[in-house]
C-alpha cells in the first residue's frame, strides 16, 4: 500500500474549558483552503451550539470513526477529522483506517447560535484529553464553540505548538472519492422514529469481525421499523458489517429519527448503504462499504470519469464556479458553464477524486470542500487507471465496431464488448465482479482509445468543413 506522512500543525491543542458563561470548546485548525487562498490556521466559527450534549456526542462519533479499523481492528489508525465551513453550516468528516466507513456530522444553521460561519476546509485537532472532556458534558451546560484560533492567535502563537505526522495511505484518499460517487446513487429507503431506531441499533451485533464471513445481511422496512431478510427483496437495504454502526450508539439518546439510504436492489451482491441519525439541528451519517473487509478504495466508481480528458477539462471549468456552497446544483452549474447535466456530473466525480466535492444523501446534492491533501494522488496512484493508460498508449487496443481486443502484457488477448454503453470483458476480473467494482483495466483502456478516436474524427470533420 502506497502511503506518505501527512504533516499537521496546530497553534495549540483543542481544549474544553470552563468559563463564566458556561463551557468553551476551542477546536484548533491546521493549514487549509479558504476563498482568500491557503491559510495556516483558518477561523470558521465562534458562537454557541444550541444542543451542546448532542453536538459533543456527534463530534465523538466522528472521532471514533477516524481512530477505528473495523477490519483487522488490532491495527490502530488515527487521522484528524476534516472540518468545512459552508457559510450556513459546519461539516465534520472522517474516514476509518480500514477505508470501509465514512462519517460526517453536519451542524446546520439551526444548531448554531450567533456568529457567522466562514468558508473553507482544514483538519481539526481532536485529541484524547478533549475526547474525555466532551464525554462529560452535562445536559444543560451552555457550550460556546470556536473553530479556529482565538483572535490573538491569528497573529501570534503564545501556546504550545502541536505537530503531528500521520500515515496517509493512498487508498484512504481514493476511498474518500469513491464514497461520494457511490452515495450519489442512493435513495431514501426507510425512516424510523426514535424509539424504533434505538431498538433496531441496540439489537445489532457489536465488536470484532462478527459475521464478517457469513455473507451480506439485508433489512427491509416493516411498519415503523426494519426487519432482517435472507434475500434482497425490492426495497431492501444491505447492512454489511453491522458492527460498523457502533459510532451511532454515541448519539442514540439524542436522535429523533434514523434514515436509511441505499441503491435499488439489482441482484444478491452486497452493496454500500448510508445510515443517518437525525439530531436537533444536526445530522450524523455513516456510509458503509459493501463488506467489512472491503474498503471503498477498490470500488472503481470514479474510473470512467478519470479515464476521459473531456471530464478533466470540464472539471477545470466547473471548479472555478464552486464557492464552498452547501448545495451544488447541477442545473445551475450547467447553466453557468454551458455543459449538459451528464458532463457536469462527470466533472463533479472528477473533482471528487481530489476531495473537492462531497455528497449529502439527506439533501441529494453535492457540496464544495477542499480536502487538505495532495489533490492528484487519487488518480496518480490508482493501479487500474495506470495499467489502462499503459495499454492504451502502447497500442494494445484494437477496435472492431462494438468489439475490441486488448492484448495484455503477457500476450493474452481479452475481448471487450460494448452493449447499451456498458463494457464487459473476458478477463478474470470481470468474471469475478461483473462490473460490481467498476471497469477492469482492459475496458478502461478501450474507453480511452475509443474516446480518443472519436475526438480525432470530430477534429478532422471540422477541418474538412473549413472550421479551424
Amino acid at each position: 500500500m502506497t502511503r506518505s506522512l501527512q504533516a499537521v500543525t496546530y497553534c495549540r491543542p483543542s481544549v474544553l474549558e470552563s468559563a463564566a458563561d458556561g463551557r468553551r470548546l476551542g477546536l484548533e485548525t491546521s493549514r487549509g483552503a479558504t476563498p482568500a487562498g491557503v491559510e495556516d490556521h483558518p477561523r470558521f466559527f465562534s458562537g454557541f451550539l444550541t444542543t451542546p450534549r448532542a453536538a459533543a456526542a456527534g463530534l465523538l462519533a466522528v472521532a471514533d470513526v477516524a481512530a477505528a479499523r473495523y477490519y483487522q481492528p488490532q491495527l490502530r489508525a488515527s487521522l484528524d477529522p476534516v472540518v468545512t465551513g459552508n457559510g450556513d453550516r459546519l461539516r465534520f468528516e472522517s474516514f476509518s483506517g480500514c477505508c470501509g466507513v465514512y462519517a460526517r456530522l453536519d451542524v446546520l444553521r439551526s444548531g448554531l447560535d450567533g456568529g457567522e460561519v466562514g468558508h473553507g476546509t482544514t483538519n481539526v485537532d481532536v485529541n484524547n484529553p478533549l475526547r474525555e472532556a466532551l464525554s462529560r458534558i452535562g445536559a444543560h451546560d451552555p457550550l460556546h464553540l470556536r473553530v479556529g484560533p482565538e483572535e490573538l492567535a491569528v497573529t501570534t502563537t503564545d501556546g504550545p505548538v502541536v505537530e503531528k505526522k500521520v500515515p496517509l495511505p493512498d487508498r484512504w484518499l481514493r476511498g474518500f472519492a469513491e464514497a461520494q460517487v457511490i452515495a450519489a446513487g442512493f435513495d431514501l429507503r426507510a425512516e424510523l422514529p426514535a424509539a424504533e431506531a434505538v431498538r433496531f441499533l441496540r439489537s445489532l451485533p457489536r465488536g470484532g469481525q462478527r459475521g464478517a464471513g457469513s455473507g451480506p445481511r439485508w433489512v427491509v422496512p416493516a411498519g415503523r421499523g426494519l426487519r432482517p431478510t435472507v434475500r434482497p427483496v425490492p426495497g431492501a437495504v444491505c447492512l454489511p458489517g453491522p458492527e460498523r454502526l457502533a459510532a451511532l450508539q454515541r448519539v442514540l439518546r439524542h436522535a429523533t429519527a434514523l434514515r436509511v439510504y441505499g441503491p435499488a436492489v439489482a441482484d444478491a451482491a452486497a452493496s454500500a448503504s448510508a445510515w443517518e441519525a437525525v439530531l436537533p439541528g444536526m445530522r450524523l451519517t455513516l456510509t458503509l462499504s459493501p463488506d467489512a473487509s472491503r474498503g471503498f478504495s477498490g470500488e472503481g466508481g470514479v474510473l470512467d470519469a478519470l479515464a476521459t480528458d473531456e471530464a478533466a477539462q470540464d472539471a477545470e471549468l466547473i471548479s472555478v464556479l464552486l464557492a464552498w456552497e452547501p448545495r451544488v446544483d447541477v442545473a445551475d452549474l450547467g447553466a453557468a458553464s454551458g455543459l449538459g447535466p451528464e458532463r457536469v456530473r462527470a466533472a463533479l466525480v472528477r473533482l471528487g477524486t481530489s476531495g473537492r466535492v462531497g455528497y449529502d444523501t439527506a439533501e441529494a446534492a453535492y457540496f464544495h470542500r477542499e480536502l487538505p491533501y495532495d489533490a492528484d494522488r487519487a488518480e496518480r496512484h490508482n493501479p487500474r487507471l495506470r495499467s489502462a493508460r499503459v495499454l492504451a498508449d502502447s497500442g494494445a487496443v484494437a477496435l472492431d465496431g462494438a468489439l475490441a481486443t486488448v492484448t495484455a502484457e503477457d500476450g493474452h488477448a481479452h475481448r471487450v464488448r460494448e452493449e447499451d454503453g456498458v463494457l464487459s470483458c473476458s478477463c478474470l476480473w470481470w468474471a469475478r465482479y461483473r462490473g460490481g467494482r467498476g471497469p477492469c483495466k482492459h475496458a478502461l483502456a478501450v474507453r480511452m482509445v475509443r474516446r480518443g478516436t472519436v475526438a480525432v474524427e470530430r477534429y478532422e470533420a471540422r477541418v474538412a468543413g473549413g472550421v479551424r
